[in-house]
């Protein structure tokens, strides 16, 4: 009996240790998953909160970008671009800083076409270039400061790991982009200080660079708030998926809208250039024609495109109301679609701002380009980009069944 009751209390002890031990065991697992969830959560804060710095860095990259164009814009209409008449770039990031400094720039000026065959009959005084120069300094300092708003923030990120391989490459595509943004201002720059072919012609930069110098601009732009965009816009719920064949066709149409804003963007450069915007100041028709009789007055006929003010501004009204039809097209279109809120406000708002884009067109052409409208206009093409990207964002963003 007693070797009994041992035996029943050795066997409780063993009982009591296994539960205890399952206990431990027990606790010690919840321990593991507790700190491995807040371990993960924690986690995917930092990337949720690295991704948003990121984000909001290159909206202040891109939003810098814009300020450039349209600083740029009204550079080109006050005819400042050709006050600098070197680059240098350390020391033209300091303007004159007395008179005799300021005269020195003068003379320096007065060397070139601009002066000898425009603003000497204009009798332009210092005080007078003092504003053009400032113009064309700001315009440059600006874009030092872009440099310097990219570089530094961007080395910082990649030494502390914050890009992925893909955001790298994407890195180095935009720090090579904004190094020849730099070499294609000043590129352009340098062809209106040569001796213009005629001595009637007006000293201008080259249409063709001009053209270049705005299109990768409108490349860094775009690049900067795409990324951007990715980056802070988070993922709408309960979307509606799309079938694959639908979701390529909106997708692929919203991108070709992009390349028709972007195109229409740049002929805007070649009548820019061209001063073509004073040609004909009448709309609809050019004049009392539907099709002006001066269109193919250049030999080789393909120059016409690119150096007759008139057929410039003809293709870029055909290219602007084209722009307008697509979208209004698209968007018509789209009624059927289930599409998230986000991106039909977009849509919306594309439909919107082009209306108003064509609408600058117009009066700026029947007002004779006044400064304010035509840098409005010039702005007004930006803005129509922007709610591009933005929608085909949004579109990216639908899963397909």
């Amino acid at each position: 009996m007693s070797s009994l009751w041992k035996i029943g209390s050795n066997l409780n002890k063993f009982t009591k240790l296994n539960i205890n031990s399952f206990n431990n065991c027990k606790n010690f697992i919840k321990s593991i998953r507790k700190n491995t969830t807040v371990t993960l959560n924690a986690n995917t804060n930092n990337i949720a909160a690295n991704s948003r710095k990121i984000g909001i860095w290159l909206a202040g990259c891109s939003g810098m970008v814009a300020g450039a164009v349209v600083l740029g814009g009204v550079t080109r209409l006050t005819e400042s671009g050709l006050s600098m008449v070197d680059w240098q770039l350390i020391k033209d990031m300091v303007p004159p800083k007395n008179e005799q400094e300021w005269i020195e720039e003068f003379e320096r000026y007065k060397q070139y076409p601009e002066w000898k065959y425009l603003n000497k009959d204009r009798q332009m005084t210092l005080e007078e270039f003092k504003f053009i120069f400032y113009m064309e300094w700001s315009h440059r300092l600006w874009g030092r400061m872009i440099g310097l708003a990219f570089f530094l923030p961007a080395a910082y990120f990649w030494k502390k790991g914050y890009f992925n391989s893909g955001m790298k490459k994407r890195m180095g595509v935009f720090g090579a982009l904004l190094g020849f943004q730099g070499f294609l201002g000043w590129y352009m720059v340098k062809s209106g200080l040569n001796e213009p072919e005629k001595k009637t012609d007006i000293p201008r930069v080259s249409q063709y660079r001009l053209a270049a110098h705005l299109g990768s601009a409108f490349l860094l732009y775009v690049g900067f708030l795409w990324t951007s965009l990715s980056h802070l816009l988070p993922n709408p719920q309960n979307i509606t998926p799309l079938n694959a064949t639908q979701l390529r066709s909106v997708t692929m149409r919203s991108h070709n809208l992009l390349a028709l804003i972007f195109t229409t963007a740049l002929a805007g450069a070649f009548v820019a250039g061209l001063d073509a915007g004073l040609v004909y100041n009448s709309f609809p028709k050019f004049a009392d024609k539907w099709i002006p009789c001066d269109l193919w007055t250049i030999e080789p006929k393909w120059k016409n495109f690119f150096e007759n003010p008139t057929m410039v501004q003809f293709q870029h009204r055909i290219l602007g109301l084209s722009t307008l039809s697509a979208i209004c097209l698209y968007a018509f279109s789209m009624r059927g679609v289930p599409l998230p809120p986000r991106a039909r406000l977009a849509l919306n708002t594309l439909v919107g701002m082009a209306f108003a884009q064509v609408g600058l067109g117009i009066a700026t052409l029947i007002y004779y380009v006044p400064t304010h409208l035509a840098a409005l206009h010039q702005s007004g093409s930006l803005a129509l980009l922007s709610f591009g990207i933005w929608l085909a964002n949004e579109l990216k963003r639908i899963p397909k069944l």
